[in-house]
């Protein structure tokens, strides 16, 4: 079916944000109960995208767009497919619930009201990014996760290691976002189009075109960057500095989900060739080993968590790289699942640790009965997790294992790594759900208890659905499955997903393996976590410190940088300025081959002869005068010259003004130079006469080259018509220069006289810094003959 119109997709987007003005006063008002009330709004846009569940279904593409730059075509428009459907109401019911943990979690904190104002902007960003179809409103929302996020990350800020992982978060997302802008300019550039619609429109066009590889590799960098991909990894696990309501929320819903989105979202349009395939699974199963390996190496449970996000993210990239039907829904199921049982279990250990005072594993045990509700839900979680059936995770792990047991190289190799690597995460799972609950009661910092209501209702539910929806296959199929593969392949998908446990079939026997080979990993877990740590103790580097490295590195280039070019030394300043001008000014010239004809010397009057004898006579008083102040004085004749000039030949306006410039000049700096003691004589060494001279002489002589350039030319009145036609009907103005310094140039205008305003506090300033007895300002010394010979 064709598209459709609904404007309420942009209040979808935008409500979250309008909620997040008035979040702190809502907080102020509503007390303990402000995450039930502000929860209202994830719960009513979840409601709303619940509406476009039967028309998407029935492969109706719902778009709406509101006018931003007409004159380029770009505007804030949206759309709704069954991709960006399924992660909106991932994000708005996922987002429920975390609003509602905030309010338990941070209970008493002084700053809550901020913390929610900080999460519903942050969920408003993903929201307008999965519903974006122009690739600007796209790249707004975009670089507003990296925004939103860096506030969450950093919400603790006087923990250093707080400010550091949302500094580093920024860094690293917010480059990745600058190749995606470049990357989705190259793609419109070349397709004529600016949005994602029309990239889809034209699927399979990109891949012929030259640019492909680079567009791809731009567009993947962005990706890779925001979903923590190898070697972009090492920002998410630091992340785990920010309170657990937004860890859970990240991981489970947000941010790193935006890269998988971008990847799905272009997998039409930019998919299905050899370097699309050997890039996503190469650097998804990388990252799908890695994060695997190192969260069976930590002990704090968030970062346990943390690293199997890597392990998960990389597992879908890996799966949209192969891009089949059957790869492209196990993706599908294994995000809705990971969604549920990730954003659970987060929540589960932000319980404990709320419960308990410690997120330590080896520190904790015994808890099942004094947290048996955070028990159920890590249980429900887990068991999803570990793709057991009749978990979401089982029939995910079901279908991608389908997907690769009958083909030959390289699927086998590619199915060996997806069973170690869900091993390494069902072993992670099955620890975090038991090892905290069962066996002796630990000591802990303060006595163990249950959280409230608000923080235990979200990971149970989220762990009930991670079951319970392995059972309601034909509508999975019907109204998730079909359209959600449509949108990825761009075309109609029939699934046939069902329950089943057939040993017949290959990825049963696959999924056999899988559990084998976790239960050996938990079996040994301390083994294997102690033979990891002194694999990583011997190899010593890591991402995190070459990241380090780099930044630091970069600091030290720019100080290298800022001191070779301001050294404060202002005669340099001024002769590396003329250098430069001189050479921008011939090199075209000299490029093209192109010099001007030197044009007839026009005849002059006796008078017009006179002003240029005065601005002739001033320029050897400049040449020929010893000290500042009276070279100042000459220089306000060459001026005056300057200002008869323009008077003589028909600009009196321009004239005056010259006239008061150069008046007014001459007053001030006369009287700053007289202040400052600076009216000794101040001598030059021939050699420093002689190059300043040459490079002076080398610009003037450029600029009247290139003015004669210019006089050669016909000249285009369409500018002065268009002023003489508008001034006074628009600007009511008769004098036409006046309008246009004051109406048509009025921001250039304001600009001007603001830099002369700040010249002249600045002036001011240095004026009054001056010692008791009328000398030198301190800090700024007398020049001597040897320190000018030193400074040049």
């Amino acid at each position: 079916m064709g598209p459709s119109l609904d404007f309420s997709i942009a209040l979808i987007a935008v409500a979250p944000f309008i909620v997040a003005i008035f979040a702190p006063w809502i907080k102020s008002f509503t007390g303990p109960l402000a995450g039930w009330v502000l929860a209202i709004v994830p719960a009513a846009i979840f409601a709303l995208l619940l509406t476009f569940v039967t028309p998407v279904a029935e492969y109706t593409v719902v778009q709406a767009a509101l006018p931003w730059i007409p004159s380029y075509g770009i505007s804030f428009s949206f759309f709704i497919d069954g991709l960006s459907l399924m992660f909106g109401l991932l994000i708005s019911g996922i987002g429920t619930f975390i609003v509602i943990y905030s309010g338990g979690y941070l209970a008493g904190h002084p700053h809550q009201g901020r913390f929610f104002s900080y999460m519903l902007m942050f969920m408003g960003s993903m929201l307008g990014l999965v519903l974006a179809d122009n690739i600007f409103t796209l790249f707004v929302f975009w670089e507003l996760t990296s925004i939103t996020s860096f506030l969450l990350i950093g919400f603790d800020h006087s923990r250093q290691a707080a400010r550091r992982a949302a500094i580093q978060a920024l860094v690293v997302t917010g480059a990745g976002g600058l190749a995606l802008l470049a990357g989705l300019i190259l793609m419109s550039v070349v397709s004529g189009e600016n949005s994602l619609t029309g990239f889809l429109g034209q699927a399979g066009t990109m891949q012929e075109q030259p640019i492909y590889l680079l567009a791809l590799l731009l567009v993947l960098a962005g990706a890779f960057a925001k979903s923590a991909q190898v070697p972009f990894h090492f920002w998410l696990p630091n992340a785990m500095e920010a309170p657990t309501p937004v860890s859970a929320y990240l991981h489970s819903a947000t941010m790193v989900k935006a890269g998988v989105y971008l990847i799905a979202r272009m997998s039409p349009v930019l998919g299905g060739t050899p370097e699309w395939f050997w890039i996503l699974t190469l650097v998804g199963g990388l990252t799908l080993l890695w994060g695997g390996a190192l969260a069976v190496r930590q002990t704090d449970l968030k970062q346990i968590l943390a690293y199997t996000t890597l392990g998960s993210l990389g597992l879908l990239v890996m799966l949209l790289g192969f891009g089949t039907k059957e790869a492209v829904l196990g993706a599908i199921l294994y995000l809705c699942a990971h969604s549920f049982f990730k954003g659970g279990l987060f929540m589960v250990a932000g319980a404990i640790d709320h419960g308990t005072g410690t997120r330590d594993i080896t520190a904790l045990g015994g808890l099942r009965e004094h947290l048996p509700v955070t028990f159920i839900a890590a249980a429900l979680g887990a068991f999803s997790m570990a793709g057991f059936p009749i978990a979401l995770g089982f029939l995910a792990k079901e279908e991608m294992y389908l997907a690769l047991v009958h083909g030959l190289w390289p699927d086998l190799f590619f199915l060996a790594v997806l069973i170690l690597g869900n091993a390494l995460m069902m072993a992670v799972g099955i620890l975090v759900a038991t090892k905290p609950f069962l066996g002796p009661l630990k000591p802990t910092p303060h006595e163990p208890h249950e959280g409230g209501l608000s923080l235990w209702i979200g990971p149970v539910i989220l762990g009930v659905m991670g079951i319970s929806a392995g059972l309601f296959t034909d509508w999975i199929n019907h109204f998730a499955l079909n359209p959600i593969g449509g949108s990825i392949t761009n075309h109609e998908v029939d699934a046939h997903v069902h329950l089943a446990f057939d040993l017949t079939n290959p990825a049963v026997w696959a999924s056999l393996a899988t559990w084998a080979l976790g239960g050996a990993i938990i079996w040994r877990a301390d083994a294997v976590r102690g033979a990891l740590r002194r694999t990583g103790q011997a190899i010593g580097w890591t991402f995190d410190i070459g990241f380090d490295a780099l930044m630091f590195g970069l600091i030290r280039f720019a100080d290298a940088v800022t001191r070779v070019l301001h050294h404060g030394r202002l005669e340099w300043y001024i002769l590396l300025m003329f250098s430069v001008l001189a050479v921008v000014l011939y090199a075209p010239m000299l490029i093209t081959g192109t010099m001007p004809d030197m044009p007839a010397f026009p005849d002059l009057t006796f008078y017009e002869w006179g002003a240029i004898l005065i601005a002739a006579a001033g320029l050897v008083a400049i040449l020929l005068l010893r000290t500042r102040l009276t070279a100042i004085v000459a220089l306000g004749i060459q001026g005056f010259a300057v200002a008869l000039i323009f008077l003589l030949f028909g600009a009196p306006d321009l004239s005056f003004t010259q006239f008061m410039v150069e008046t007014l000049s001459v007053v001030i700096l006369a009287l700053v130079m007289t202040r400052l003691h600076l009216d000794a004589r101040d001598p030059r060494e021939f050699e420093v006469a002689l190059r300043d001279g040459a490079v002076a002489i080398l610009a003037a002589t450029g600029f009247a080259v290139v003015l004669l350039s210019v006089l050669q030319l016909n000249l285009d009145l369409s500018l002065t018509e268009f002023f003489n036609e508008t001034s006074r009907p628009l600007a009511h103005g008769r004098n036409i220069v006046n309008v246009i310094l004051v109406d048509y140039r009025a921001i250039d205008t304001l600009g001007e006289i603001s830099v002369v305003m700040a010249a002249g506090i600045a002036v001011l300033a240095l004026v009054r810094l001056r010692g008791g007895n009328g000398d030198m300002p301190r800090g700024i010394a007398r020049p001597t003959a040897r320190r000018r010979r030193k400074a040049s």
